[in-house]
């Protein structure tokens, strides 16, 4: 037995309906790219410029704990795994691997990792006290990094 709608049924569509038929609908490209324009900032000219500007002078941040982990793992990994040569599969054997471990077995990175974070705050005061005395401003403008 098979029920057969009629067509004023199917013509009478509540506002409910009309919104998931338009839901399930797949979105053209177009509307995608508007849609993903519109959420996104507007960045002007001069905040490009800025953050285009790097300051040679600056020490780079350490590496946490985890990538000093991965190091040793990726060592290790490719050791007993030669086959394998995608660095998603690696990645991915290196997060399982870190989250089973214990506290006590993270200690050795985590100690490593806080050694290099207070040579990092050493050269950041240096760093903040040269630039302060006015030692780095006469390099700013002839700086590589500026384009």
């Amino acid at each position: 037995m098979v029920k057969i709608a009629s067509a004023s049924a199917s013509a009478e569509t509540s506002p409910k309906t009309a919104h998931r038929k338009t839901a399930l609908r797949p979105k053209s490209s177009v509307a995608v790219k508007q849609n993903s324009a519109a959420k996104r900032p507007k960045t002007t000219a001069a905040a490009k410029k800025k953050a285009s500007k790097l300051d040679a002078n600056k020490p780079k941040k350490p590496p946490t704990a985890f990538f000093y982990f991965l190091e040793d793992f990726r060592k290790e990994f490719q050791e007993q795994n030669p086959d394998v040569k995608s660095m998603r599969e690696v990645g991915k054997a290196c997060g399982e691997k870190w989250k089973i471990m214990t506290y006590e077995e993270k200690v050795q990175y985590y100690d490593v990792a806080t050694e290099k974070r207070a040579e990092f705050e050493k050269a950041m005061a240096c760093y903040h006290q040269k630039k302060e005395s006015g030692e780095y401003d006469e390099f700013d403008e002839d700086s590589d990094f500026d384009e």
